[in-house]
């Protein structure tokens, strides 16, 4: 049998194909970014139909310039951007609306309606979430409600519901697969990650018919054939994963304790706990990590909406850097004594403090502050929540001190200066592998696995390399100091925007 594999990477902003070899390298790569649509302030959202040609151009292009035959490629893996919601005709496949992407705030008030009538506590019993609309239940919803016919359609049958996962597998097999993962269906906030089933509870309180959901299995599954004619052959789908549950995977993240941290437009933290899940008392997530072979592990999470996006801004929005590689050098030269600390709530803030109507502030500025001090502090400000979510973790999760590592990936990884602050503020190593693109390499493992040509858990743990180990540096006094600083700025801007005024 054939050792390649072909990861799909559908990401928010770009979709990526990644073929690799048997020695799992990467033999071609092809990305391709597509719109992104703001129709009014806080709502977010993708074609459906523009993302299913970014999947099948970017394919065929790292099949043509590989060389390689459809009929060499042992497996594909998928893996996707989470919670994003779309619901499409079932006899055309036709989206019936753009999708509502995660990072989509619309539904905030009917969660806070919600929540008012107290079922917060009942949802986040069954699912592991806090209830917000980031997932994707409210999504569901408001397209049911909002899209002319659409729930008469829902009702009789006539349309599907997917994540953008179950989306890809349904184009990919010509419609005859309706199907998703565990770790996907996780994020709806209608799967009870303890009975393992779509919640009939759930779906009545959001009004949702269950027919329209998708068929759950375990993320190492052969989920369906491809037709021929769209990468010009016929190739098993073996495997499925959201985004940050492939990287967990990518990272051989497979004992409980282990951690990772991708830093993409948000931050997403995830700490394996094993095969029970344990319930936050911090406002972290409780998630399936991954599910294989029919044994669920699960994982806390904290979700950061604003990381990388955070320089995106200093780019685009303020103009100060052309770049992004241009931000650990600035911040390197930036004096310290500035102290600028800046709280990055530009969609509101995610975990721990689930607060859908702060915006962002920035503290310290004086007529010194510059592009440096600016940059310094939009970097900062990621390691500063990542300590948020670490320590919240390690509260509900204890493990020994000598244990804690965090392993982590994404475009922001590859910053030498970040990463040691982030080491410096976490008071842990942070270890960066050699590949850092960690989520396709996760879901190109679940299709190898399944299709038992690259290692299981233990040989694919075994091969994980580490490229640059980042230990503290910071005394302990300069490292609770910045802190202090931080919280107290969170503690400003959270008190502004409830209308109170801050304690000194």
């Amino acid at each position: 049998m054939s050792g390649y594999i072909l990861a799909i990477d559908q990401g928010t902003t770009s979709t990526r194909a990644i073929l690799f070899d048997h020695h799992q390298k990467v033999r071609a790569e092809s990305q391709q970014e597509f719109p992104q649509y703001f129709p009014q302030p806080g709502w977010v959202e993708h074609d459906g139909e523009e993302i299913w040609q970014s999947v099948m151009a970017t394919s065929q292009t790292v099949l043509r310039q590989s060389g390689v035959a459809p009929k060499d490629i042992a497996g594909i893996g998928i893996t996707n951007q989470r919670e994003t919601t779309l619901l499409w005709d079932k006899h055309t496949g036709k989206p019936i609306h753009r999708a509502i992407v995660w990072q989509d705030r619309r539904t905030a008030k009917l969660c806070e309606n919600y929540k008012a009538a107290g079922e917060d506590q009942t949802i986040a019993a069954k699912t592991g979430l806090v209830l917000d609309a980031y997932f994707s239940a409210t999504k569901i919803k408001w397209l049911l409600d909002n899209v002319a016919g659409a729930r008469r359609a829902a009702e009789t049958g006539q349309i599907l519901f997917g994540t953008i996962d179950s989306y890809l597998l349904w184009q990919l097999t010509g419609g005859k697969v309706h199907k998703t993962d565990a770790t996907n269906a996780a994020r709806t906030m209608l799967y009870n990650i303890h009975t393992h089933q779509w919640d009939t509870d759930l779906c009545q309180l959001f009004d949702i018919p269950p027919q329209i959901l998708p068929q759950v299995e375990d993320c190492n599954h052969q989920f369906g054939i491809t037709l021929p004619n769209i990468v010009g052959g016929e190739i098993p789908i073996m495997g499925m994963a959201g985004d940050q549950h492939a990287a967990t995977l990518g990272q051989a993240c497979f004992t409980p304790g282990m951690m990772k941290s991708t830093y993409g437009t948000g931050c997403f933290a995830m700490m394996v706990t094993g095969n029970t899940p344990v319930v936050s008392s911090h406002r972290m997530l409780t998630t399936i990590a991954y599910q294989l072979d029919g044994q669920p592990s699960y994982a806390l999470e904290g979700s950061i909406f604003i990381a990388g996006a955070a320089v995106q801004w200093l780019r685009d929005g303020l103009k100060i850097i052309e770049s992004a590689s241009e931000t650990g050098p600035l911040a390197a030269a930036a004096d310290p004594a500035q102290g600028l600390v800046m709280v990055p709530a530009f969609v509101g803030l995610g975990a721990p403090y689930w607060e859908p109507a702060i915006r962002g502030a920035i503290f310290g500025l004086t007529r010194n502050s510059g592009p440096r001090e600016f940059a310094r502090a939009a970097l900062e400000s990621v390691c500063y929540q990542t300590q948020d979510l670490v320590g919240a973790m390690l509260a509900d999760f204890k493990i020994r001190p000598d244990q804690l590592a965090l392993r982590v990936d994404g475009g922001m990884a590859a910053s030498d200066w970040t990463m040691q602050f982030l080491a410096d503020t976490l008071n842990c190593p942070v270890d960066r592998p050699t590949t850092i693109e960690t989520t396709a390499l996760g879901a190109a493992w679940l299709a190898g696995y399944t299709s038992a040509i690259w290692p299981n858990q233990a040989g694919f743990a075994k091969q994980w390399q580490r490229e640059k180990r980042f230990l503290p540096k910071m005394d302990a006094q300069t490292r609770q100091a910045n802190i202090k600083k931080w919280q107290a700025s969170v503690d400003a801007t959270l008190a502004q925007s409830r209308g109170a005024r801050p304690s000194a």
